[in-house]
């Protein structure tokens, strides 16, 4: 049976996300599919969740999960990339913030907020990505989206650095936390460090050593419903459940009424994802067959 499912790697420093999976591709033989989901800068550090064989389909589902922050920025200056990384310009005159300003201003960063993405990022302008025109010294504007961050704790504070920790929804930056936090403080600020801790169900505490072999990643593999924690779930007789599996919808008249689920058949095996409307409950990806 081909090795399917989910591996959380603590990303070192300066690794990239492509040389993670990289690496974990040593651990699984010649031609199984790999893939991340959801890139970490060089800069940063912890959570990365790998998805391995029919894991690889379930990527989406993954990234639109909450994720966890920890951060350091530096008040007083600027950076061109929002991070260390950068060009950095300190800020000109003014006091600097007090504890009890930053804690006034970061309510204003939770909940839906509209943020631009760093310019030197992987957001798309017309098609390309924003830092390969970036680095070609172009003019990029990129429009700001709206984001969700569900909580910003305050861990600690001596200026010029601050610590906090985050709790945001799918495609937040925060390097723009850090750099519309300065501006709104009026000091300016960047990234200095930045370790992602959680994804969904995916804790950095779980991770497993990139020195492990390939009897200990397989060991290690998340079950393919975790990537799908997020849905409500339901449950369905087996032959409901080979018959979802080779693609018909079934007659739904339980809860949910309407929306996206997990399926489980009644000895608890992953059926597949699928989407309940109209009272019909139909497959949208499927894996029983992998799972027998």
């Amino acid at each position: 049976m081909h090795a399917s499912g989910f591996l959380i790697i603590d990303k070192p420093l300066g690794m990239t996300s492509r040389a993670a999976v990289d690496h974990a591709a040593r651990w699984f033989p010649r031609g199984t599919r790999l893939g991340h989901t959801g890139t970490l800068d060089p800069l940063a550090t912890g959570v990365l969740v790998i998805a391995v064989g029919a894991g690889t389909r379930l990527v989406d589902y993954v990234q639109r999960m909450e994720k966890t922050y920890e951060t350091g920025i530096r008040l007083g200056a600027r950076s061109d990339t929002d991070d260390a990384e950068g060009t950095i310009t300190p800020a000109t005159g003014g006091a600097p913030p007090t504890r009890q300003a930053v804690e006034s201003v970061l309510p204003e960063f939770i909940g839906n907020i509209s943020q631009a993405p760093p310019v030197f990022s992987a957001a798309k302008v017309a098609g390309r990505r924003a830092y390969v025109l970036a680095r070609r010294g172009a003019d990029v504007d990129l429009a700001p989206r709206m984001v969700q961050i569900h909580d910003i704790r305050l861990a600690r504070y001596e200026y010029p650095d601050l610590e906090l920790e985050v709790h945001c929804g799918k495609g937040t930056y925060i390097r723009s936390l850090a750099r519309d936090l300065g501006e709104r403080l009026g000091c300016g600020g960047y990234v200095v460090s930045l370790r992602r801790t959680r994804i969904g169900p995916f804790k950095a505490d779980a991770a497993l050593p990139l020195e492990a072999d390939g009897a200990a990643a397989r060991e290690a593999l998340s079950d393919l419903s975790w990537a799908l924690a997020d849905l409500p779930r339901v449950e369905v007789a087996s032959a409901d459940a080979e018959r979802f599996a080779h693609g018909q919808a079934l007659p739904w008249s339980g809860a949910p009424a309407t929306g996206e689920v997990a399926v489980f058949d009644v000895q608890q095996k992953l059926v597949g994802a699928g989407r309940i409307d109209n009272q019909e409950l139909r497959p949208v990806k499927v894996f029983y067959q992998q799972e027998q």
